[in-house]
């Protein structure tokens, strides 16, 4: 039956072509934006998702920020600790030398004294932002270590993530490398003797400093590469969740379009049914 006060068809045509013009919408929206999901009323459960993932991504590069200032403080006093290693090496092979008793041996210990003055400016010099694991007060404020921020670990989606550290301690070369107290001067070769024992023991308290330090510098490296590479993968991971697939849109877009026309097509020509019922009047 035909009717010319309700028109089934175009009410039929004009459902399809609102479905239709939404959906352009939505994929114009993608398109523009990169996002698929880019508010909560697209997606509620990933939406919710990709925001704790994103919170989590900017702690971790804070995180890789504090150990680029961890491993750069660390590396300082490495270097610090390598270049006591050399002064004590030197010092050493003056005290050997002062085991002749035909040679100077005041000359010998004031070239002593003077390496042993450098040792001290070393100590003192070797921090970085305040922060100093050759003294005895690594931060000034009776610190015996330093904490860097290493990761934050979460347990369950929705658990509250807790900091963790790599804790590095300091060598304290200005307590157990103080030549100008505990290396004895000398006059003569009996006390030469004496200083060649002390040195020995002082080299092995700064070599042991370096290795530690060498180590946790690498420990440190270590992390802050894992850390780097845990960024980039949760950045893919939310990528993968709320982006827009471009060549999916850009196919779903050209055929809403399509379906577009058709369906304005149809409208037209549902609308134009009831012109001909006036045929059945003539």
């Amino acid at each position: 039956m035909t009717s010319i006060l309700t028109n089934n068809g175009a009410m039929v045509a004009l459902q399809t072509l609102q479905s239709v013009n939404d959906n352009l919408t939505a994929a114009q929206n993608e398109i523009s934006t990169g996002k698929r999901v880019g508010s909560a009323s697209d997606n509620a459960a990933v939406w919710a998702i990709s925001k704790t993932m994103d919170s989590d991504i900017a702690g971790f590069t804070a995180i890789s920020e504090s150990l680029h200032v961890g491993e750069a403080t660390v590396a300082v006093a490495s270097a610090g600790a390598e270049q006591i290693v050399e002064k004590l090496t030197e010092i050493k092979e003056l005290i050997v030398s002062a085991q002749s008793e035909n040679v100077d041996h005041t000359k010998i210990q004031n070239d002593i004294d003077a390496k042993a003055a450098q040792v001290a400016a070393i100590i003192a010099a070797a921090q970085f932002n305040g922060a100093n694991l050759l003294a005895t007060d690594v931060d000034g404020n009776g610190a015996s270590s330093l904490g860097v921020l290493a990761s934050l670990d979460r347990v369950g989606a929705t658990g509250t993530p807790t900091p963790t550290e790599i804790t590095v301690d300091t060598v304290d070369f200005e307590a157990n490398i103080d030549l100008a107290s505990n290396l004895t001067s000398f006059t003569n070769v009996t006390d030469a003797a004496t200083a060649l024992t002390e040195i020995e023991g002082f080299l092995t308290v700064a070599i042991d400093g370096a290795a530690a330090l060498g180590s946790d510098t690498a420990r440190l490296q270590d992390q802050g590469d894992f850390v780097s590479k845990l960024t980039d993968s949760m950045k893919m991971g939310v990528s993968s969740m709320t982006d827009t697939n471009m060549e999916e849109a850009s196919a779903r877009l050209k055929a809403l379009q399509t379906q577009q026309q058709l369906a304005v097509q149809s409208l037209s020509i549902a609308n134009g049914a009831p012109e001909s019922i006036m045929q059945l009047f003539r």
